[in-house]
């Protein structure tokens, strides 16, 4: 039997990171530095960065079940703040809708990168507790993207 249950939840996380925020919200919108840091090499990345422009990754795990994360750009402040929302689906099931705000301050040395996600999380096919995991990782690979001195 499935639960059919919506679980709201909100997170915020917080990194800083030797880069300026020209360099940091850079690697956010270039495709080539975002998929080295966001996706994984077995997946399929997409990514249209501009106001209601894509995102897509598409992960093929060996157990058959692909995840799809897809988001839609709602706001770009060019160095500043990026909004999106997004949807999670595990095989053909929708799992969680968010809302994500990422403000990109300058701090001493750096960038203080404050992301904040709002979310729903349907029918137990997704919890809040793995997503702000799985968000901190991808920010922690941002910050080994950022100090490693970037890519071309």
């Amino acid at each position: 039997m499935i639960d059919r249950s919506v679980t709201h939840t909100t997170f915020t996380l917080e990194r800083l990171y030797p880069a300026t925020a020209a360099r940091t919200f850079a690697a956010w919108a270039d495709p080539k530095a975002k998929a080295r840091w966001f996706s994984t090499p077995d997946a399929d990345h997409e990514l249209d960065f501009r106001v209601g422009g894509r995102e897509i990754n598409r992960s093929h795990p060996d157990n058959g079940l692909s995840t799809t994360f897809e988001s839609l750009y709602r706001d770009i402040v060019r160095d500043e703040r990026i909004v999106y929302t997004s949807m999670l689906h595990v095989g053909d099931d929708l799992a969680t809708v968010s809302l994500t705000t990422v403000a990109f301050c300058p701090a001493d040395g750096g960038t203080r990168l404050l992301l904040t996600e709002q979310g729903a999380f349907l029918d137990g096919r997704e919890e809040p507790s793995w997503r702000e995991h799985g968000t901190g990782d991808w920010l922690d690979a941002l910050g080994v993207e950022l100090g490693a001195g970037g890519h071309d």
